[in-house]
């Protein structure tokens, strides 16, 4: 990448790091407002630290900033569709901070606000990316680890604040598990097979982001919760399974 693309991206990433930082702020007056000082601080603590992750991996893949295919076009500007992203990342930190707080009635619908909103983004994303013609490599990794960042840190507040039961979490750590899977193996020099599209993939993934909202949100009772959480928590692990067959060659 051009040095001086480079430097226009990292302008970039230190406006992200000032809006961040904002919001971040506000957000930790607003929940002092809701309750007391002292809890603030612990969410604004986790949030930090989830926020930090981000951007440190936003600055670390600022250099995929391109398309993909032949024809490679670099960015100077993160775009549209990576800021909306960049606000879904920011919508998952401050969820993550509600697992260092005890769930009270003025805080009760927030984590579920919260990751409903950065799950309705992950398809505004998409289709800002493709009506503007800036599908980027930047923008794939971005929305990945977003997700994933999501699907851990809002089943660990459901399950700390009594609304899911532990065992989900085995959701979470399946996505680390295969990524650990997947190094491990290129470090010992076995193969690993690409994973091709997959639509049931993509389902999955969308059932399980609208019942965590929905298992967050004060709406049903918890022992219904429990049930629905092992109806759509196997056929999510059983795909996870099957992927990691395939990336190893045991599979076609």
């Amino acid at each position: 990448m051009a040095t001086s693309t480079l430097a226009r991206l990292q302008r970039d990433w230190t406006v992200v790091t000032i809006s961040f930082t904002v919001a971040l702020i506000t957000g930790a007056g607003g929940v002092a407002m809701l309750i007391d000082p002292p809890v603030a601080t612990r969410w604004a603590v986790v949030t930090v630290g989830v926020a930090a992750f981000e951007l440190w991996f936003l600055r670390q893949h600022l250099d995929a900033n391109h398309t993909k295919g032949a024809n490679v076009r670099l960015y100077d500007t993160l775009g549209v569709a990576n800021t909306v992203t960049l606000i879904r990342g920011g919508a998952f930190a401050a969820v993550a901070g509600f697992a260092a707080v005890e769930p009270t009635p003025s805080l009760a619908w927030l984590p579920a606000l919260l990751y409903g909103t950065g799950c309705a983004l992950d398809w505004v994303d998409g289709f800002t990316a493709r009506f503007d013609g800036r599908t980027t490599v930047l923008g794939a990794k971005l929305d990945m680890a977003f997700d994933t960042i999501g699907f851990l840190v809002a089943p660990v507040v459901a399950v700390f604040w009594g609304r899911l039961p532990f065992w989900y979490l085995s959701l979470s750590f399946a996505r680390y598990l295969f990524k650990a899977g997947r190094g491990l193996r290129r470090i010992r020099g076995k193969p690993v097979n690409d994973l091709t599209p997959s639509a049931v993939r993509r389902s999955l993934a969308g059932i399980q982001m609208v019942f965590i909202t929905v298992a967050l949100a004060p709406l049903l009772s918890v022992e219904t919760v429990r049930v629905l959480a092992a109806v759509v928590l196997t056929p999510s692990l059983v795909v996870f399974a099957r992927d990691y067959f395939i990336m190893a060659g045991h599979v076609d």
